[in-house]
C-alpha cells in the first residue's frame, strides 16, 4: 500500500513562491482525505486512531501537484494531526530517490491505481499497490532490498466501528432511549440503518463505489435540473431551492440532504426492513437547540442552492480568503444569483465557513412522508464530512439492533409498518397483502 497526495498547492499565491511538498507541513481538507480509496481500505482508515495513524506513517508516500507536468517525489509522512476540519501532515522525502518527472509515471499510473482525472484534484488517497516495487521494476528508481522489504509489508485491516449498546427486543430499544441522558438545551434526533457495517453518516450525492469513485456528486447541478425538467409539475408548488431538494430526496434523487427524524421508533423500523441477516443500528444524534435551522433560514438557502453550481464552480472556490474577498469570487456571486431568486434581499455577505458546515433544518412538510416519519435533514455543505463519531455541533451515540423479523412484528402491533411509515396506496396494498397471504402450516409428521 502507499499514500497518494495531490495538491493543487504550488505556491503561485505564497510570497515565497513554495509550493505544498517544498514545505515541512501541509493541511488537507478531511471532505479530501480517502477519495479514490477503495472500499476496504477506506473503512478502515476512516477513524484517525492512533493505530490507524501509525499505519498511514508506515507506508511510502507520492507526493505530486494537480496536473501531470510538475515532478513528484517520494518520501514518507512523520506526523498526522487530526485538526477538527482538516488534517494536518507533515513529512520527509527519502534521500536516495530524487524528483521524478509524472511523464515517467504515467504510462503506468494504473498500476498504481493512479485513474483518470485523479491527478486533477485536490486529495489524499490509499493505495492498495505496491509503489516503491512498482517503481523499481519499471527502472523508475532505484533502491535498496531493504526499503523495499519494507514497503510491501502487509497491514491487518480492521473495519470494525465504535461499540455500540446492542438491543433485540422494542421493550429493551425503549427503555435504552428513554434511560439516555436528555438535556434541555440540545434537541435528538434519529436515524436507522440497516447494516451497521456499510452505511455511512453522509448523504447519497456522496456516495462511492467499491472502488471509491464518486457515483453522483460530480453531476449535481445536472441531477437537479434534469428532474425538474422531466417533472415540473410536481415542483410547482415549491417556493424555493430547499423545497425542492427535499422534494426530489422523496423521490429518491440522490441530494446533499440526509434524513432524519425525531421518531425513535420509525429509525428503529429503517434499522430492520432490509439485509435482514446483517445487524443494523439506530444513530441518536444530539443537536444544540440554538443551532437547529428552518426553511427560511438563510444558512439553509445558501447551502442549498450549492446543488445549482456546476462542479468546475464548486472547485473553484477558495476558503482562504478574507470575508469580503470570499463573497466576491465568481463562483460565489453565481451562488448568491440563486439565492436572490427565492431572496431578493439577501446580503452579499456569505460566512464561508457556513458553506462547509452540516446544519440540522427542518423542512415544510410537504408530503405525507415526511409527516408520518416526523422527518427531518442534515444538509451537507461543500466537501463536508460528518464524522462517524459525531462533531462539536453534532454529538452522536449507536444502538446495535438484532432480532429485526422480531422486532418488525412488535412494531407492527404499534402500527409501525410499510403502510404507515410509507403512507402511499401502492405502499398499504403491499403492507395489506403481505400480512392475509396464505402461509402454509407444517402438517405433523407421524410418529
Amino acid at each position: 500500500m502507499y499514500n497518494l497526495l495531490v495538491t493543487a498547492d504550488t505556491g503561485s499565491r505564497r510570497e515565497d513562491g513554495k509550493g505544498a511538498w517544498e514545505r515541512e507541513f501541509y493541511e488537507y481538507d478531511k471532505s479530501r482525505f480517502l477519495e479514490y480509496t477503495n472500499e476496504k481500505l477506506a473503512k478502515h482508515f476512516k477513524h484517525l486512531t492512533d493505530e490507524t495513524i501509525e499505519q498511514l506513517k508506515s507506508l511510502p508516500c507520492l507526493f505530486a501537484y494537480e496536473g501531470t507536468k510538475k515532478n513528484v517525489r517520494i518520501g514518507y509522512l512523520t506526523e498526522i494531526k487530526d485538526r477538527g476540519r482538516n488534517i494536518l501532515i507533515q513529512y520527509t522525502f527519502y534521500d536516495d530517490i530524487p524528483e521524478i518527472p509524472f511523464s515517467t509515471i504515467e504510462p503506468i499510473s494504473p498500476l498504481l491505481d493512479i485513474r483518470d482525472w485523479e491527478m486533477n484534484r485536490t486529495h489524499w488517497a490509499v493505495k492498495d499497490e505496491d509503489l516503491l516495487k512498482i517503481l523499481q521494476e519499471y527502472n523508475i528508481i532505484a533502491i535498496d532490498d531493504s526499503l523495499l522489504a519494507k514497503s510491501g509489508h502487509k497491514l491487518s485491516l480492521s473495519t470494525e466501528k465504535q461499540t455500540a449498546s446492542r438491543i433485540t427486543t422494542v421493550k429493551g430499544f425503549i427503555g435504552k432511549v428513554l434511560s439516555d441522558d436528555k438535556e434541555e438545551d440540545k434537541v435528538i434526533f434519529y436515524r436507522g440503518h440497516s447494516d451497521k457495517e456499510e452505511y455511512k453518516l453522509e448523504p447519497s450525492l456522496f456516495r462511492r463505489d467499491k472502488q471509491g469513485n464518486y457515483l453522483y456528486q460530480d453531476n449535481e447541478d445536472v441531477l437537479y435540473r434534469e428532474l425538474i425538467v422531466s417533472s415540473s409539475s410536481a415542483f410547482s408548488s415549491d417556493s424555493c431551492t430547499l423545497d425542492r431538494l427535499v422534494r426530489m430526496q422523496h423521490y429518491s434523487l440522490p441530494t446533499r440532504l440526509l434524513d432524519i427524524t425525531s421518531n425513535p421508533l420509525i429509525a428503529l423500523y429503517f434499522s430492520c426492513k432490509s439485509n435482514p441477516k446483517k445487524d443494523g443500528e439506530v444513530i441518536a444524534l444530539s443537536v444544540q437547540r440554538g443551532k437547529m435551522k428552518y426553511f427560511d433560514s438563510d444558512t439553509a438557502s445558501c447551502l442549498a442552492n450549492l446543488a445549482r453550481l456546476p462542479k468546475k464552480d464548486k472547485e473553484l472556490i477558495k476558503f482562504t480568503e478574507g470575508r469580503n474577498e470570499f463573497n466576491e469570487q465568481e463562483p460565489i456571486q453565481r451562488l448568491i444569483h440563486f439565492i436572490r431568486e427565492e431572496k431578493p434581499f439577501f446580503q452579499a455577505n456569505i460566512d464561508p465557513e457556513d458553506l462547509r458546515s452540516v446544519i440540522c433544518v427542518k423542512g415544510k412538510m410537504s408530503n405525507d412522508r415526511i409527516v408520518s416519519q416526523s422527518g427531518a435533514f442534515l444538509l451537507f455543505g461543500i466537501n463536508t464530512v460528518l464524522d462517524e463519531t459525531g462533531s462539536t455541533d453534532i454529538k452522536v451515540t449507536r444502538i446495535t439492533v438484532t432480532n429485526k423479523e422480531k422486532i418488525l412484528q412488535e412494531l407492527d402491533l404499534l402500527n409501525i409498518n410499510e403502510a404507515t411509515v410509507f403512507p402511499h396506496i401502492e405502499n398499504s396494498a403491499k403492507y395489506v397483502a403481505k400480512k392475509y397471504e396464505f402461509k402454509a402450516t407444517e402438517e405433523p409428521q407421524p410418529e
